[in-house]
């Protein structure tokens, strides 16, 4: 009851919603790069909760199904194939033991891609969650990413279950995922003032608003660095550190901008010149290093309404995925 590793991908780790409860201790959050992807990876794999999936980065690992499972992809297009046959996102399907799923295909169109099995991967959850931090070598699977020879546990196989039928009733179900959880390719990224906005210079505040920048090759699951103009305060002080969050664009005394991601830290001491705004950080979770970007700034009001919008289109999709839970039977608890 396992899926083994046969190439592992360039970074391929198990992630879930993030460690929610310890960052008052200085333990990071970590969690899913695009939360949208990972939580509808899970969704259309019949789960409920939130059970670990495998978010996987631009290469994708080669898995060998030992067991039957049911299984959904989202998130980039890595060119996934079972079996060597191009096989979908964004639908439950079926693997059977033996069955080889691969990736790379054809160019990734995206940076990261999520893998979700009904029932979940079977994972002893550290603090509460099955997320990796992998700084620090804890959570998921053995505290890292995958690597040749793992064999990783299944919580729920469809053993026993007429594979053939149950993968013909799983095709004519009807999937349709409502437009707030699509992540449509833009070059502009929206974004809230942060604390210190009002402190930054005339020119420093313009240029955030307009100019183009690029994402440096020194960037990871921790932060992204910008390159592009240089960015200041008016009156440079010192500052007590303050929390950090998914998404808060940090500025060091070089002016290069920092957009704390995912592995951020818990607290930081430069000054904060905006806040991503959260519908946006799925779509800036698929940007590789090299790309280039703008930001525009966005209403409060405005930003909190996208997120409420997502949050029923969630609650919509689960509710009319009711028919794919019944067919597959308990998932996660």
């Amino acid at each position: 009851m396992s899926v083994a590793v046969i190439k592992p991908g360039m970074l391929s780790s198990f992630q879930n919603r993030g460690r929610e409860g310890y960052q008052h201790q200085g333990i990071p959050a970590a969690g899913a790069m695009d939360e949208r992807a990972h939580r509808l990876a899970n969704a259309l794999a019949g789960n409920t909760g939130d059970p670990a999936t495998l978010e996987m980065t631009l290469t994708g690992p080669t898995l060998r199904f030992d067991a039957p499972a049911c299984f959904a992809l989202a998130g980039a297009d890595l060119g996934a194939t079972l079996n060597g046959q191009d096989i979908p996102r964004h639908r439950p399907l079926v693997a059977r033991a033996g069955d080889t799923l691969a990736f790379g295909a054809r160019p990734a169109n995206g940076v990261r891609a999520y893998l979700a099995v009904h029932g979940g991967f079977a994972l002893a959850p550290v603090m509460g969650s099955e997320t990796t931090y992998l700084r620090s070598g804890f959570g998921g699977f053995e505290g890292r990413a995958l690597a040749k020879g793992d064999q990783v546990g299944l919580r729920h196989t469809l053993a026993g279950r007429d594979l053939d039928a149950l993968q013909k009733a799983l095709w004519d179900l009807r999937i349709y995922l409502p437009g707030a959880l699509g992540n449509k390719q833009r070059d502009t990224i929206r974004f809230l003032p942060g604390m210190q906005w009002q402190e930054f210079s005339e020119a420093s505040r313009h240029a955030f608003g307009g100019a183009e920048f690029r994402i440096s090759p020194q960037s990871d699951r921790m932060g992204y660095r910008l390159q592009g103009p240089a960015l200041s305060m008016s009156q440079p002080r010192q500052m007590l550190s303050e929390a950090a969050c998914f998404g808060t664009v940090q500025v060091p005394s070089g002016g290069e901008a920092i957009i704390l991601m995912a592995d951020r830290q818990t607290t930081g001491g430069y000054p904060k010149i905006a806040q991503i705004a959260t519908v946006d950080l799925p779509l800036l979770a698929q940007y590789a290093p090299g790309r280039t970007l703008r930001f525009a700034m966005i209403e409060l009001d405005e930003a909190q309404r996208l997120d409420g919008e997502r949050e029923r289109a969630f609650a919509q999709l689960l509710d009319a995925l009711a028919p794919l839970r019944a067919l597959l039977g308990p998932g996660h608890p």
